[in-house]
């Protein structure tokens, strides 16, 4: 059996930046980066972690509405390692992390984020 599956938490460094695929029906691809603390310090410092994030299609489209720079969140998803070559024909790598869940860690009233956006609890969610 094989497992590959990653859950973080962290803070949305910008707001995502959303593309969409061309063709009959088009398909979101939201990219963000997370700021996950680790558990450890160096010198009385906490250290971060950036963690490139990608979805696609209705969850794209999720961050797309509701996912705003600074806020706290958790993400569900797989480990997704790719490779291309340049012009110069150099070898470039890249690690994201391709998100198949979202959920808000943190509610509006403890958020002291003035760039903080949440769902009112009486609002339908569309998931």
């Amino acid at each position: 059996m094989k497992i590959n599956k990653v859950i973080l938490m962290g803070r949305l460094v910008r707001d995502p930046e959303i593309k969409y695929s061309q063709g009959i029906e088009p398909t979101a691809l939201a990219r963000y980066t997370l700021a996950v603390n680790r558990r450890l310090r160096y010198n009385g410092e906490q250290e971060v972690d950036f963690i490139s994030c990608v979805a696609f299609g209705k969850i794209g489209e999720f961050a797309e509405k509701y996912l705003k720079k600074g806020q706290l969140i958790s993400i569900v998803g797989r480990l997704q390692v790719r490779s291309w070559d340049d012009q110069n024909g150099q070898r470039h790598w890249a690690t994201d992390v391709v998100v198949v869940e979202h959920y808000f860690a943190e509610s509006k009233k403890k958020s002291n984020n003035p760039g903080f956006y949440s769902i009112d609890e009486d609002e339908e969610l569309p998931f």
